[in-house]
C-alpha cells in the first residue's frame, strides 16, 4: 500500500509539472507576475546569499590552507576554492539557502491561497490557477538561482582573496593566476549555472506542488511548508550527485 501511495504521488507530481509548462504562456499578465516574483524570491534573497557566500569562502580558504600547507602547496588554495565552488558548493549551497528563504515562502503562500479558497476562486473566474500562481514562481526560480549562484561565488572568492592575501600572506598575483588556470570556463563555470537552473526549477516545483495540494487549513499550510523544505533539499542533493557524476569526469 505504501508503494502504491509513492507511485501515485510521483504520478501526480509529474502531471503537475507538465501542467506548469503547459500553463506558461507569454502574456502581459504573465510577465508582470514574473517580474514581481523575481523581486520577491530573487532580490530579497540576496542578503542571505551574500552573507552565506562570504563565510563559505572564508571557511574553505582556512581549511584548504591548513591542509595544503602541510604538503607545501599553500599557493593552490585558490584552485581548490574555485573548483569546489563552481562544481559543488556554489550551486548546492545557493539552492539550499534559496529553499530555506524562498521555497518555504512559495509553499506557504500557495498553502494559504488553498486554505482561503483563492485557488478555487480563480478557477470559478475561468482563470487557470496554475498559470496565475505557479508558473511565474517556477520561471522566476529558474532565472534567479543561477544569478544568485554567481553572486554567491563572487562573494566567496572575494572573501577568500581577502583572507589569503591580507591575513595569511599569499601573493595576490599567484592567487588569481592559480584560480584562472584551474577553472575552465565551459566545464566548470557554465556547468555551475546549468546545475543551478535545474536546482531552482526543482525547488520551485516541489514547493509549489506541496503548497498547491496542501490541506485547506492553517495546519495544512504549516505541514506543506515543512515538506517543501525537506523534500526540495533532499532532491537537490540527489540531483547534484547525479549531475556531478555525468558532468565532471
Amino acid at each position: 500500500m505504501a508503494l502504491f501511495d509513492v507511485v501515485r504521488s510521483l504520478g501526480r507530481a509529474g502531471l503537475f509539472s507538465l501542467s506548469v509548462f503547459r500553463a506558461s504562456k507569454p502574456s502581459a499578465d504573465f510577465f508582470r507576475e514574473l517580474v514581481r516574483e523575481i523581486y520577491k524570491i530573487g532580490a530579497r534573497s540576496l542578503p542571505i546569499i551574500a552573507v552565506g557566500g562570504a563565510f563559505v569562502g572564508l571557511s574553505v580558504t582556512l581549511l584548504g590552507y591548513r591542509a595544503l600547507d602541510t604538503y607545501g602547496a599553500a599557493n593552490q588554495v585558490s584552485a581548490m576554492l574555485g573548483l569546489g565552488l563552481y562544481r559543488e558548493l556554489g550551486p548546492v549551497l545557493t539552492a539550499l539557502l534559496f529553499i530555506g528563504r524562498a521555497g518555504s515562502s512559495i509553499a506557504a503562500e500557495l498553502g494559504l491561497m488553498r486554505a482561503t479558497d483563492q485557488i478555487t476562486a480563480l478557477g470559478l473566474m475561468a482563470i487557470d490557477p496554475v498559470g496565475k500562481a505557479v508558473a511565474p514562481r517556477f520561471w522566476a526560480a529558474v532565472l534567479c538561482v543561477p544569478l544568485l549562484t554567481g553572486f554567491f561565488c563572487s562573494l566567496a572568492i572575494s572573501a577568500s582573496y581577502f583572507e589569503s592575501v591580507h591575513v595569511i600572506g599569499l601573493e595576490p598575483g599567484i592567487f588569481w593566476q592559480v584560480l584562472k588556470d584551474s577553472v575552465d570556463f565551459f566545464d566548470d563555470f557554465l556547468m555551475a549555472f546549468v546545475k543551478s537552473a535545474v536546482f531552482g526549477g526543482t525547488a520551485a516545483l516541489v514547493a509549489a506542488y506541496v503548497g498547491y495540494h496542501a490541506e485547506p487549513t492553517i495546519e495544512g499550510t504549516s505541514v506543506a511548508t515543512t515538506q517543501a523544505v525537506v523534500n526540495a533539499s533532499l532532491l537537490v542533493l540527489m540531483f547534484n550527485f547525479v549531475m556531478s557524476a555525468f558532468l565532471f569526469k
